[in-house]
């Protein structure tokens, strides 16, 4: 039986906590809490729901995630890119604003996530794991930028109208007359803050003050009579429970766009949650995700909250307030509670210029140009697999830069396997070890016999590359060449393309009177050679344990 830390990851922030690390979180938490709230509404607007639906999004999903996610930083919450998802599949069975567009919201949610729990529970999560640490910093560097870009004009005091990286900019350039004066002055003056407590007073919750200052003085002046917009009226109460209608007529259709947005926000939020991974040191396990995702948004649903994902920016005030645990989430769920029964008429004057700054701030510290400078310098490829990726999510927009992403990197992964490195190997005789001719001098040949390495496993897209660089190198010393002994070590996997492709080679090499063997046979390998005839082909007597063994025969044939 699976132990609870291994079903409910979360757990282990209460066996193995660090004493030191509770300030941090605690702050963490408040910052993350002060921006959470004001942020979920505003997504509850792009969503077509009302604004305390997001409120509702962004408590119990958060403490799901804290509980069964292996992310120390990540924060599930609104997304703006899901939930333009969600309007989009919403409007297409029923009206915006109804009664019937709520209830299939829920009704969403819940689809999404026992979609995303199936997802983990049959091993779906390897999806992520097309998304190499340049692809990461690309894509957190693109996200750095448009979020940026989508708020400069709520910064400036009037409304960008555009999507897009290229056209809001070009809005924003045309509009920059339009800029309100008390806006941007409480935009900046709030950046600036922000700016100079991360710089000399890293322990203080800057984000928190922030939005404490921006209420009061929004309050004080009567800022929001003065042209400053403010997030405005928030019902209070605690999320109503409701069961959303499984066996609804239009379920078929809610559940076919939940696959679209499953994909999208499963492989946009763990391309978040490698980031910060990759950024703090540790790793996070996908399967596992996968399923926290999902219980975030059953939760959700059953709480009159609508799709959750990776929440980006709310991500990136935690990493920069120094938050070190899932604690993080815990307390600004509890934080977030209290706020929207207690607190909500006090929210309602927050400026959301305020806001901006700190989302903005925010996504300054996303930026990593330091291993993008050391990307161009070591691996000018992996460079521009970064900077495209960049470019993919300030251009066509973060979901379909998700698609480019993975693309990317399986175009990438099948390039570098369809033309693999390989090697003919000889023996370094001070060691035993079988290594490169061409990089060990030293490496001994035996007469007669070919030792030769692939270095991928032999698939239907390779198996005519690997057959080919077999007759190329027996072809290029066949005087010498009686024997060719294959090590598989390095051969994980092969399909029945590749093992029918085998048996023709072997049959090919031998008809030239070159005798054929192979060593270091493991796994699935072992099973196919034996499923698909090959091994009785080559024949048990030329199937070795080990490259010395192989090698030991040839050279007893040979006396």
């Amino acid at each position: 039986m699976k132990s609870i830390s291994e079903l409910i990851p979360g757990i282990q922030i209460f066996t193995k906590y660090k004493g030191e690390w509770l300030g941090k979180d605690l702050i963490a938490g408040l910052s993350v809490a002060a921006i959470a709230l004001p942020v979920g509404i505003a997504y509850a607007g792009l969503a077509g729901l009302p604004p305390e639906t997001g409120l509702y999004s962004s408590i119990l999903p958060v403490v799901a995630y804290a509980l069964f996610g292996t992310s120390r930083q990540l924060i599930i919450g609104p997304d703006s890119a899901t939930c333009m998802l969600v309007s989009s599949a919403l409007l297409s069975v029923a009206v915006a604003g109804s009664s019937e567009y709520r209830a299939f919201s829920t009704l969403l949610a819940v689809v999404v996530g026992l979609l995303c729990i199936a997802g983990g529970i049959f091993k779906l999560g390897f999806l992520a794991n097309f998304l190499s640490k340049p692809i990461l910093n690309g894509y957190l560097n693109g996200l750095a930028i448009s979020i940026i870009a989508g708020q400069l004009g709520k910064f400036m005091g009037f409304k960008i109208e555009t999507s897009g990286f290229f056209r809001m900019i070009f809005e924003f350039i045309s509009k920059i007359g339009q800029t309100h004066f008390y806006t941007i002055l409480i935009g900046a003056l709030t950046f600036i803050f922000l700016r100079f407590f991360k710089k000399y007073f890293k322990s203080l919750p800057a984000p928190l003050v922030a939005v404490a200052g921006g209420i009061v003085v929004a309050w004080m002046f009567g800022l929001d009579q003065k042209g400053v917009t403010v997030v405005g009226h928030v019902p209070a109460g605690f999320p109503p429970f409701v069961f959303p209608d499984l066996i609804s007529g239009d379920t078929p259709k809610i559940f076919m766009e939940s696959i679209g947005i499953v994909l999208i926000t499963f492989c946009s939020m763990m391309l978040t949650s490698k980031s910060f991974a990759s950024k703090n040191g540790y790793t996070v396990n996908a399967n596992k995700d996968f399923v926290a995702l999902g219980i975030s948004n059953v939760l959700s649903g059953f709480t009159s909250g609508f799709v959750v994902s990776g929440a980006d920016s709310r991500t990136a005030v935690n990493d920069s307030a120094g938050g070190k645990t899932q604690l993080v989430s815990i307390v600004a769920a509890i934080t977030m509670s209290l706020i929207a029964i207690l607190f909500t008429q006090s929210l309602s004057y927050l400026p959301i210029a305020t806001l901006s700054a700190i989302i903005i701030s925010a996504s300054i510290g996303l930026f990593n140009f330091d291993y993008l400078k050391r990307l161009y310098k070591v691996s000018p490829p992996e460079f521009r697999l970064a900077v495209i990726t960049s470019l993919s999510v300030i251009t066509i927009g973060v979901i379909p830069a998700v698609v480019v992403a993975i693309g990317l990197s399986v175009v990438k992964l099948i390039a570098r396997t369809s033309a693999p490195t390989d090697a003919i190997l000889g023996k370094v005789v001070d060691t035993g070890v079988y290594h490169n001719v061409e990089l060990f001098r030293e490496a001994k040949t035996f007469e007669g016999l070919l030792i030769y390495r692939f270095d991928a496993p032999i698939l239907f897209f390779n198996s005519d590359h690997f057959t080919s660089r077999v007759r190329q190198i027996t072809s290029e010393q066949e005087d010498n060449v009686r024997y060719l002994l294959i090590d598989a070590g390095s051969i994980i996997n092969m399909d029945i393309t590749a093992a029918d492709t085998l048996i023709s080679l072997v049959e090919e090499l031998r008809s030239r009177g070159i005798g054929f063997g192979i060593a270091e046979i493991k796994g699935n390998l072992r099973r196919m050679f034996t499923d698909s005839g090959l091994e009785e082909t080559i024949g048990s007597q030329n199937i070795f344990e080990t490259v010395e063994v192989g090698v030991q025969h040839f050279l007893k044939s040979k006396q």
